[in-house]
């Protein structure tokens, strides 16, 4: 028998085995021993000489059985990071979850190292730095909902300096429907924008015919709008996605959103979509801005170039000036 004694433990094995043998009173075995009371009676009541464990029957825990399945399908399913898992916990699941208690739970369940991801099969060459007010733009498919006849389309604008979005849901993708969503951005982007760079889609500009380049026509509607703000509308090369990968990098984010979700009405969905980018904007760091957020790189950038910026930025919800 292996028992590892406290220096200053009063019981060893033979006196335990003494106080289940004797026929003393406990007040009597007590004195005699120099014990407690307690510590007679519960040595009395057992069988063996050996300390049982003293660890909790029943965890403590901040979820329940269920809300801890739903994170830990989250951290497999989105590969979330700790700090990113756990801003979603606390909007979405439980608003008093602490980090440490989502660490020790990860830990429990088996999940807390994300898997390494293989390397690129081709070395990938960093976006060239630019000050706020360049914003890449496309157009995603939306899957179509119960409630409605045709799919519909969203309209993504993510500034490259700051990773700040800006989403519209649209029924479709028009050259009339690009231009309202330009105009609807540059009324709610705090910056000033400056460039902006999409696809050649035909909603976009009507500067391409087959694999070759055109000058514009002056009647497109989107290119029209960006003469108007004094924004220069750059285009990818044909057959190239890799140029705008900072919005197609999101757009992918948005699949695993919808991925993992069932909607039963476009309004769900739209709300849906439209919480996640609030919670991308507001409370994901990201390592590319220094494991800040986006709203934070934006004030950063304000307090140090303020003239880049039409509109005051704040961390939540309220008037723009």
């Amino acid at each position: 028998m292996n028992i590892r004694l406290h220096k200053n433990a009063r019981s060893t094995p033979a006196i335990r085995l003494e106080i289940q043998r004797s026929t003393e009173s406990d007040y009597a075995l007590a004195a005699r021993l120099g014990l407690s009371r307690d510590t007679v009676r519960k040595w009395r009541k057992r069988d063996t000489q050996q300390d049982y464990s003293h660890t909790a029957h029943q965890l403590q825990t901040t979820l329940n059985a269920g809300q801890e399945a739903i994170v830990v399908e989250l951290r497999k399913t989105l590969q979330l990071s700790l700090d990113d898992l756990l801003s979603v916990v606390r909007e979405f699941i439980h608003a008093d979850m602490s980090r440490s208690a989502l660490d020790r739970l990860l830990r429990r369940r088996g999940v807390s190292r994300l898997p390494v991801e293989a390397p690129s099969p081709r070395p990938t060459e960093a976006f060239k730095a630019y000050a706020p007010g360049f914003l890449h733009i496309d157009v995603k498919y939306l899957p179509q909902m119960p409630d409605e006849s045709a799919r519909r389309y969203l309209f993504v604008a993510i500034d490259r300096a700051t990773r700040w979005v800006y989403v519209e849901v649209r029924p479709d993708k028009t050259a009339v429907t690009a231009r309202r969503f330009l105009k609807a951005l540059h009324q709610h982007c705090p910056i000033k924008i400056t460039r902006v760079l999409t696809d050649h889609g035909k909603e976009f500009t009507d500067r391409l015919f087959g694999q070759r380049k055109r000058a514009q026509s002056g009647q497109h509607e989107f290119d029209e709008l960006c003469l108007a703000l004094d924004i220069e509308h750059r285009l990818t090369p044909p057959r190239s996605p890799q140029t705008n990968g900072m919005v197609e990098r999101f757009n992918g984010r948005i699949s695993q959103v919808l991925n993992t979700h069932r909607f039963q009405s476009v309004e769900a969905m739209e709300q849906t979509l439209l919480r996640y980018v609030w919670l991308y904007n507001q409370h994901l760091p990201q390592k590319a801005l220094n494991h800040r957020t986006p709203i934070q790189a934006m004030k950063q950038w304000q307090s140090t170039h303020p003239e880049l910026f039409n509109k005051v930025v704040r961390d939540r919800a309220g008037p723009d000036t």
